[in-house]
């Protein structure tokens, strides 16, 4: 294998498990109905004029399963953290004792929860198009190749193995939906 093909694969598994790593962080955003730090990952609020994620003003913990507290670095911002819970429409609605943010997760019920699964397949479906893009410029990069002068039968090659990653990543996709959506379903 040239170096050049070479290269090619190795971009094309290096994006291709970019698609695997942000597509599991999506999928922890979803809740499963245990609480975890990572549902108030995307809430951020106004830290004295600053829009400042709410993981980097204060500790969040979970003590259960049901429950998470959430201990900011500076007391005075409890009852701006508490808007910005509300408002980030999470479905959770704080409770202020004056030195922490206690949060109680609700059981989510059947509804909620072939909704989340609805969107845990959205999500996936996101990872698989990101993964047939990085499988079409890699192709591409490969005619290009071929032009330059790389043989016909190595770019076959290349061809192939680009195809094969794109069917692992692709399986990958689908195991971790599948153990999500089991996750999500389970009472």
């Amino acid at each position: 294998m040239t170096e050049e093909s070479q290269f090619v694969i190795d971009e094309t598994t290096e994006g291709m498990e970019g698609s695997i790593q942000y597509f599991e962080r999506e999928l922890h955003k979803i809740r499963a109905g245990k609480a975890s730090p990572d549902m108030l990952e995307d809430v951020r609020f106004d830290y004295y004029g600053v829009l400042t994620p709410l993981n980097q003003a204060a500790n969040i913990n979970t003590p259960d399963v049901r429950l998470i507290v959430v201990q900011p670095f500076d007391k005075n911002m409890l009852p701006v953290m508490e808007k910005a819970i509300m408002a980030a429409n999470l479905g959770f609605n704080p409770q202020n004792n004056g030195e922490v943010l206690r949060i109680q997760v609700p059981p989510l019920t059947e509804q909620r929860r072939r909704e989340l699964v609805k969107q845990a397949k959205n999500e996936a479906e996101n990872a698989k198009i990101s993964i047939r893009n990085i499988r079409r410029s890699s192709n591409e990069d490969v005619k290009q190749l071929k032009k330059d002068g790389l043989p016909e039968d190595e770019a076959k090659k290349l061809e192939d193995e680009i195809q094969k990653l794109t069917d692992k990543f692709v399986k990958k996709v689908d195991e971790l939906l599948e153990v999500k959506e089991n996750e999500l379903m389970s009472v």
